[in-house]
């Protein structure tokens, strides 16, 4: 199955690349096999990111990249044999009939199609003319539509519904939970073009900062304030998440800046099951005024520290 190198690196689509760089550094510090001796799962994760950053950092690689999805290196290599022009062409979306049924050849269409016929085959996206050398037949392949579409980090959280019109059609599309900025959701024969013909909708997602959370992959940070007596004494406190406040203990001598997880409390996972965590960060609160009780306590304390 091909990977999003987006997602791999955790950037959106838009990523500038100064953001690109900075989020290989992160993970390659993270994952480099020499920090996690004997890991596989990293050595591979490091693999991922690698392979990411080598295309993405590369002006030229990312265009391709993201016109053609895990086909890019296929869409260079048929530019270099002559087979292929810079014509409006996705080859993931290929589709053709030799007069006996049509077949959908999916994202390895380019590999598929030079196993069957050899590399002496041609195809000229211009004209939709497969050449195989005894015979040709012609094809019209489909494109993919694409809409954005931007959502709040509550609709992320629970999945929604949008209203959006798609080659001048209405059309209402369900977007799951758990996206993100950067998802990229695929609607299988979700609209028509002005041919007729069944094309795929793609939506380009955006998720709005929120005023409380910040999103961390699946994970939601949120600053919760702790009285100053409850950070040395220990206690409750109640944290705000998605789905209403929850109570959570405080342990004696918590530290400001510290974070207290609450498990699962986070996003929904969009690819598996569970969710995320709830990472809750804490802003020890001091009053600015004290009552004169409060006063000679703290006095006491304070004479008894020194």
């Amino acid at each position: 199955m091909a990977v999003d190198y987006y997602e791999v690196l955790g950037v959106p689509r838009n990523a500038t690349e100064k953001e690109i760089k900075a989020a290989y550094r992160k993970l390659a510090r993270k994952l480099h096999p020499d920090v996690n001796p004997g890991n596989k799962q990293a050595e591979e994760r490091f693999k991922q990111i690698s392979e990411a950053y080598e295309v993405l950092k590369d002006p030229e690689k990312r265009a391709a990249y993201d016109r053609f999805g895990a086909n890019w290196q296929q869409w260079q290599q048929a530019q270099q044999r002559g087979h292929a022009t810079t014509a409006d062409f996705d080859p993931s979306e290929f589709h053709f009939d030799f007069g006996g049924g049509a077949s959908d050849f999916g994202s390895d269409f380019g590999s598929i199609f030079e196993t069957i016929f050899g590399r002496g085959a041609g195809f000229d996206v211009r004209t939709g003319r497969v050449d195989l050398g005894g015979f040709t037949t012609t094809t019209a392949p489909p494109r993919g539509l694409e809409a954005d579409v931007e959502i709040s980090l509550e609709e992320a959280y629970s999945g929604t519904q949008r209203q959006i019109r798609v080659g001048g059609r209405p059309l209402t599309v369900s977007i799951p939970k758990g996206v993100d900025t950067g998802s990229r959701v695929r609607l299988p024969g979700g609209a028509k073009g002005a041919d007729g013909r069944t094309q795929d909708v793609y939506l380009n997602i955006t998720v709005r900062p929120h005023p409380v959370f910040k999103r961390q992959g699946d994970n939601l940070v949120v600053d919760v304030q702790v009285p100053y007596y409850i950070a040395a004494l220990g206690g409750d406190v109640y944290v705000p998440t998605l789905t209403g406040r929850v109570k959570m203990k405080v342990p004696a001598g918590v530290q400001a800046g510290q974070s207290l997880r609450l498990a699962g409390k986070g996003m929904p996972k969009l690819k598996g099951d569970g969710h995320g965590d709830l990472l809750a960060r804490v802003v020890i609160t001091v009053p600015k005024q004290l009552t004169p009780k409060e006063r000679e306590l703290l006095m006491q304390i304070a004479a008894e520290k020194h």
